[in-house]
């Protein structure tokens, strides 16, 4: 058996032991195997970083962007190169696949080295005055100390995309990753230090709901930025508004997939079957919703059920797996329940629904890939975010009333939509109110260099990735310049 790694925490430059109640991360494949184990920070631990940040923060952000996106290569260069055993470690730490353990490391690199490239693209804006002798300049400064907080499905590419566009616009950072997956968070904090980041630039401090609150509640936080429930994302939000703090927050998803009936069927039921089981579904983009057009619907359920029986589930480090384990007892628990008052209150089981029995998949977190079929859309598998590998199915008469239950949601994050009319596709636009749609694609997957973030209730504050997270990690300075000449 492997020897657990040691957890441990890194302020002002240096790692050290946590002092607070254990911490351990099982793997949830072999719950009876830990993967990494530490001792939490503490209250004073996150006071120290706090301080450090802020003692870093001028210095910082007065250091060149060049170099500031020099140390965001160079990281990118040492997470690239340990791929392959990072992506090992997060499959057996978090439970998605080894092959999307793997890519999701290479995504943090990909993401590191976007904004380890900012130099080189504008810095500010000039306009034209209306007065003689005179320029006006929109420069860009840093907000200063960052709080961030992150969730456990993608334990290094999301503290990836919020960390690297906070460090290379100046700011400098406190951040607490979820404390079931510690350890990816503390190898993304290896490779920045081994890349050269100056002392209290970035801090780490792992531990539970004590830790965040006191990042979040910390007078020394300029500004914060969190993913994860929609109910915690508020609680922050409203905690930041009312300390004068921007707060920056992903929260839930309740995604649709829409297939219509000229749709290509085949590559619309392969790009389902990828949207609401790759990561067991437990992605805030997952595709939970299925909305299908009566005219195909017998035909495309048919097959993507068919499919769905032919995926393995099982241990993530097995090559030949599809689907590994959800992340904890916990969440195994709550989505079983979802799905057993869906059941309850109507809900026909077309595949998965029954936890497994016994063998490694009933001593693991595993839930089976279920899709349900539903007589309408007041039952509350259709409203509530399971986060798990589980499908809600309706039917439609027309696009129209498709494009409407789609839409019928107070989440709005993403959409797909499977359709080979044009005009459909640009209705599609019009009408579903979401901060991200596929047409012909699954309703997960985001890229860096563009804006990630959703509509309605599933986003607050500015968007992530890409140009538009300057929005959130700087401010505007608007300079009103005139030279000592005289002015004819």
């Amino acid at each position: 058996m492997t020897t657990p790694v040691l957890l441990q925490h890194y302020i002002d430059g240096e790692w050290f032991d946590g002092g607070a109640e254990a911490l351990a991360s099982i793997s949830p494949a072999e719950p009876d195997v830990t993967v990494a184990r530490g001792r939490a920070a503490t209250g004073d631990d996150v006071d120290r970083a706090v301080a450090a940040a802020r003692a870093a923060a001028r210095p910082w952000a007065r250091t060149p962007a060049h170099e500031r996106g020099a140390v965001l290569a160079r990281a990118a260069a040492v997470v690239e190169s340990s791929a392959s055993q990072w992506g090992a470690e997060l499959a057996r730490e978090e439970g998605k696949t080894r092959g999307e353990g793997v890519a999701e490391v290479l995504r943090a690199a990909q993401i590191l080295r976007f904004y380890g490239g900012e130099g080189d693209r504008e810095a500010g804006e000039m306009f034209a005055s209306p007065r003689r002798g005179e320029q006006i300049l929109v420069a860009r400064k840093p907000v200063g100390v960052v709080g961030v907080i992150t969730p456990f499905n993608f334990p290094i590419a999301i503290p990836a995309w919020k960390i690297a566009p906070a460090l290379t616009y100046g700011n400098t950072v406190v951040w607490k990753p979820a404390g079931t997956v510690p350890l990816l968070a503390m190898r993304l904090m290896q490779a920045l230090a081994d890349a050269g980041l100056p002392p209290g630039v970035l801090n780490l401090v792992i531990g539970g709901r004590a830790v965040g609150a006191g990042i979040a509640d910390h007078p020394g936080i300029d500004a914060l930025t969190f993913t994860g429930s929609t109910a915690v994302g508020r609680s922050l939000a409203a905690a930041g508004a009312a300390r004068g703090v921007p707060v920056q927050a992903e929260m839930g998803g309740k995604n649709a997939a829409v297939v219509l009936g000229d749709a290509d069927l085949d590559l619309a039921a392969e790009q389902v079957l990828l949207g609401a089981f790759r990561s067991s579904g437990q992605k805030c983009t997952a595709t939970s919703r299925l909305i299908v057009t009566d005219d195909v619907a017998d035909e495309f359920v048919g097959e993507l059920v068919a499919r769905i029986g032919k995926w393995t589930v099982g241990n993530p480090l097995d090559e030949d797996v599809h689907m590994g384990p959800v992340v904890d007892a916990a969440a195994r628990a709550s989505i079983r329940a979802g799905v057993d008052e869906a059941v309850r209150q109507g809900a026909r089981v077309l595949c998965g629904g029954r936890p497994y029995e016994d063998g490694e998949l009933a001593a693991g977190f595993y839930v089976p890939p279920t899709v349900l079929e539903l007589p309408g859309t007041r039952l509350d598998v259709w409203r509530e975010e399971l986060f798990g590998p589980v499908l809600a199915v309706c039917r439609a008469a027309d696009a129209e009333t498709a494009f409407a239950l789609a839409d019928d949601s107070e989440y709005g994050l993403s959409a797909a939509v499977f359709t080979q009319d044009l005009t459909r596709a640009l209705g599609a636009l019009d009408d579903l109110d979401v901060g991200i749609l596929h047409i012909n694609s699954e309703s997960a997957g985001a890229d860096p260099h563009v804006p990630f973030g959703g509509a309605k209730k599933s986003g607050y504050g500015p968007k992530e990735q890409g140009r538009a997270a300057r929005e959130f990690f700087t401010h505007t300075t608007t300079v009103y310049l005139r030279g000592g000449r005289p002015i004819a």
